[in-house]
């Protein structure tokens, strides 16, 4: 009874991915059809084909792709480093330099979006992947990933980098060679949250990018329009089932430990 109550709960979160994935195998005009199929009468992958004609599908996705590991790496580093220095290391003023890190958080990425532009158009990097890149690394998601960092380093024993020391670890030593590796479950719920923020970031590119070989996906599965401006609702629908499928394998992959992470931090929801 328990599985097939939460197989019925299911129905409402798979069904879009289902009908996006079967749609995209349907002609245009059977895809709004009354009474709604479940299956394509005859599938086609045309649409699948279309999208790498009418836009550089394939730059776009290598785009997103190597954006979201480089954000996801950069923002491991930082947040480990700044988690476990909030965790361990004790200096004057550390309890209010935590709270103006976490305030962050609160500070909604539209308000500070022009500031940035005008920031990043000094620095000649409009229309480059740099502010896709540093934003993140240095901004809201690295805070969230500081704080289950920090979360997770105040859970481990202390007793365990006494005994480090008495071996004659230093300070990083400790954090790199115990610190880190008993990590692995904080960092895999970091991983995910920054690569699903990263893969799905749509205002931060629209704003900074402007040549279409240079655009991510999610900015990028806009732009399937026909001549009159109208959506090419097979291509669109290809298109992002193709875009929808890394974060599913990222996800599948990492699952096992987003989920001890969460569960080592005290996060939840």
């Amino acid at each position: 009874m328990v599985y097939g109550t939460l197989a019925l709960l299911s129905v409402p979160f798979l069904f879009p991915t289902w009908w996006m994935v079967t749609a995209s195998l349907k002609p245009a005009n059977e895809i709004f059809a009354f009474p709604p199929a479940l299956l394509p009468d005859s599938p086609r992958l045309d649409a699948y084909q279309r999208v790498f004609e009418v836009q550089p599908f394939a730059a776009q996705y290598l785009n997103s792709m190597y954006i979201a590991l480089v954000v996801t790496l950069g923002t491991l580093a930082v947040s480990s480093l700044a988690g476990y220095a909030f965790a361990r290391i004790r200096f004057p003023g550390q309890n209010a330099l935590f709270l103006v890190v976490l305030i962050g958080l609160l500070i909604p990425s539209e308000v500070t979006i022009v500031p940035l532009f005008q920031m990043f158009n000094e620095w000649g990097m409009i229309d480059t992947h740099w502010p896709l890149i540093l934003v993140p690394i240095l901004g809201a998601p690295s805070v969230l990933a500081t704080l289950i960092m920090r979360q997770f380093f105040i859970a481990i024993p202390r007793e365990l980098e006494e005994a480090a020391r008495l071996d004659g670890l230093g300070q990083f030593a400790v954090y790199r060679r115990i610190a880190m590796p008993l990590a692995r479950p904080a960092l895999g719920a970091v991983a995910i949250f920054t690569f699903l923020h990263s893969w799905n970031l749509y205002l931060e590119p629209i704003v900074f990018l402007s040549t279409p070989e240079k655009f991510t996906l999610p900015q990028a599965l806009t732009h399937f329009v026909d001549a009159y401006g109208g959506p090419m609702w097979d291509v669109q629908l290809a298109a992002a089932s193709m875009t929808a499928l890394p974060v599913l394998v990222f996800f599948i992959v990492m699952q096992r430990q987003f989920v001890e992470g969460l569960a080592h931090t005290g996060l939840k929801g």
